[in-house]
């Protein structure tokens, strides 16, 4: 990781449209394979018009593309929509102070206990929760090696493996 450039910072129209656990549930399931607004409605068990709301503001930033228009199983003319993989690449860092960053991180928690939620009680493959005391330099080497570790098993991905939703995150915990 190091030598990289750096990811590119988000501007407050992309923290906006990460901010709600919604639409990290679309890109999730538009990783994939491309879905149709319908499809994903009925997936989320949400309406149409809402979804699309959230499909719409996902494409203007390029965090979803539209893939082509497709004919669906009853013949209508469909467009399916990918997710680009832009999440990754960007740096989330709150330029104007109004508590973006912070709605991104709860949205993207809310949209993993979502997920934990829907597979239900079996699904589970491992939980780590813990408090670590670590200066500036310790705490940067251990998400560089987060990182490092994360990219080295992306490789070797196994089209029949099993699908493993991951989060981690690293917070400063107020001691009082």
């Amino acid at each position: 990781m190091s030598g990289e450039d750096p990811a590119p910072t988000a501007t407050v129209e992309e923290l906006k449209a990460l901010a709600h656990p919604l639409r990290w549930r679309i890109l999730r399931l538009c990783f994939d394979r491309a879905w149709t607004n319908q499809e994903l409605a009925a997936r989320l068990d949400v309406a149409p018009a809402t979804v699309l709301r959230h499909v719409r503001a996902l494409v203007k930033t390029d965090f979803l593309a539209p893939e082509p228009v497709r004919t669906g199983a009853k013949g209508a003319l469909e467009r399916p929509y990918r997710a680009t993989g832009r999440t990754w690449q960007l740096g989330l860092i709150d330029v104007e102070g109004v508590g973006l960053v912070q709605q991104v991180d709860l949205a993207v928690l809310a949209a993993h206990r979502a997920e934990i939620v829907e597979a239900g009680p079996e699904a589970g493959r491992g939980t780590a929760r813990g408090v670590l005391r670590l200066g500036p330099e310790a705490q940067a080497e251990f998400t560089t090696r987060l990182g490092e570790l994360i990219a080295e098993f992306l490789p070797r991905e196994d089209p029949d493996g099993e699908a493993l939703s991951y989060l981690w995150s690293l917070v400063a915990r107020p001691v009082r």
